[in-house]
C-alpha cells in the first residue's frame, strides 16, 4: 500500500470517526450480531486485534503510551469490547474508556493513529471495508471520553 493511499484511508477513518461522534450513542447496538458474524465471530476478531495490538506498539507515534500496560489483557478487552459493540456474546469487562485514558493525556492525533493500525490490522485479516467501516462507527463515540488534550 502506497503512503498515499494509506494516508487517503486514515483521513477517511478519521473524518468517519469524528462525524460519527455526535450522531451515535455510546456502545449502541443494532440488536443482532451481523456485524460480530461478518468479523468472523470471537476468533476473527481475536486474530485482527492480536495484529492490531503487535502494529499499536511497533507504531512509535503511540507505542509510548503502552509501555507499561499489561499486553495479555489488553488484547483480551479488546476482543471482549469488539466483541461485544458487534453484537456478539461477550460483554467487555474493562473500565469506561474516560477512567481508563484520564491520564493519559490522548491528542486527536494519537487517537487517529491507533485508527489507522486497526484499519491496517483489519485489511491484513482480509475484513471487508464495509465491515471495518461498521466496527468504525460502532467505535467513534468512544473519541470523545478518550481525547482528553
Amino acid at each position: 500500500m502506497t503512503i498515499l493511499s494509506r494516508l487517503c484511508k486514515t483521513i477517511v477513518a478519521s473524518t468517519l470517526f469524528c462525524s460519527l461522534c455526535a450522531s451515535l450513542p455510546a456502545h449502541a447496538q443494532t440488536g443482532n450480531d451481523a456485524l460480530y458474524q461478518s468479523l468472523g465471530g470471537k476468533t476473527g476478531i481475536s486474530a485482527f486485534v492480536n495484529s492490531f495490538v503487535a502494529i499499536v506498539l511497533d507504531d512509535v507515534r503511540i507505542n509510548k503510551a503502552f509501555k507499561d500496560t499489561d499486553i495479555e489483557r489488553l488484547n483480551s478487552l479488546l476482543t471482549e469490547q469488539f466483541c461485544e459493540l458487534s453484537g456478539g456474546p461477550c460483554k467487555y469487562s474493562g473500565r469506561s474508556m474516560a477512567e481508563a485514558h484520564k491520564d493519559m493525556q490522548v491528542t486527536n492525533a494519537h487517537f487517529n493513529a491507533l485508527a489507522e493500525d486497526l484499519q491496517i490490522a483489519m485489511e491484513k485479516h482480509d475484513v471487508p471495508s464495509s465491515v471495518q467501516n461498521k466496527l468504525i462507527a460502532k467505535l467513534a463515540p468512544m473519541q470523545r471520553p478518550i481525547v482528553t488534550k
